[in-house]
């Protein structure tokens, strides 16, 4: 390794990390949330079998999880400005992620949900709404966890992706750096190397919570039984 290159490595570390906590863990986050909410939306239609909103739900899964991403980060940011619609770079990105990762992650929590016994479904004392948000929910947030965890740590890789649509995120700032000192693989090694870290971080973050959810896992049981042995015979 040259004196040079090591300079460049060193000058441009900063700048990689900067943008990685300025653009790409906000992005990442906000996909996020949106998929979460949008995906578990998509799952109780399903579940609940609503005449309308079932077969749209499942159209949109079938479209979503059957194109590429990219192709619909492109109609989006590319191709909606031909029908006088035009979106920045940053919320095109968050649009079409948000509504790839939710086709995703409704089958996750629908299979979820789905994978509580019958039984936890017949509490009499409470309302539907209520057996789902203190019976079903708590169990099934406990299946559901890993892969939805891991869906996470995945997305902050492919958040990568947003760079094809101009979003200046870390990959972005790393192409950008490249092209000024003619030393992409250094940099690109150097980018890797930051997405790393930051994904060793979420596995170990996923590591600890998922045996504390193990941990806890026989005594919420417990309670869901207590729960439904008071109900009047």
């Amino acid at each position: 390794m040259t004196q040079r290159l090591l300079d460049i490595l060193v000058s441009s570390f900063p700048r990689l990390v900067l943008y990685c906590v300025q653009v790409t863990i906000p992005l990442t986050v906000c996909i996020y949330i949106l998929s979460l909410v949008l995906g578990f939306l998509l799952a109780l239609i399903q579940i609940q079998k609503i005449p309308v909103l079932k077969p749209l739900a499942r159209v949109y899964v079938w479209v979503f999880r059957g194109t590429p991403l990219i192709v619909q980060m492109y109609i989006i940011f590319f191709g909606l400005p031909s029908l006088g619609i035009t979106l920045d770079a940053f919320p095109s990105a968050v649009i079409a992620f948000s509504l790839n990762y939710a086709a995703y992650m409704s089958e996750t929590i629908r299979a979820a949900i789905q994978s509580v016994p019958e039984g936890q479904w017949e509490a009499g004392y409470m309302s539907s709404g209520q057996i789902m948000l203190r019976v079903i929910l708590p169990q099934a947030a406990r299946v559901a966890f890993p892969t939805l965890f891991s869906t996470l740590i995945g997305l902050t890789k492919d958040s990568s992706l947003a760079a094809s649509i101009t979003v200046v995120e870390m990959f972005k700032a790393a192409q950008q750096i490249a092209s000024r000192t003619f030393e992409p693989f250094a940099l690109y090694c150097e980018a890797a190397f930051v997405y790393l870290m930051l994904n060793t971080v979420l596995t170990l973050l996923q590591s600890v919570l998922e045996k504390r959810l193990a941990w806890k896992q026989p005594r919420q049981q417990s309670a869901v039984q207590k729960q439904l042995e008071k109900e009047p015979a």
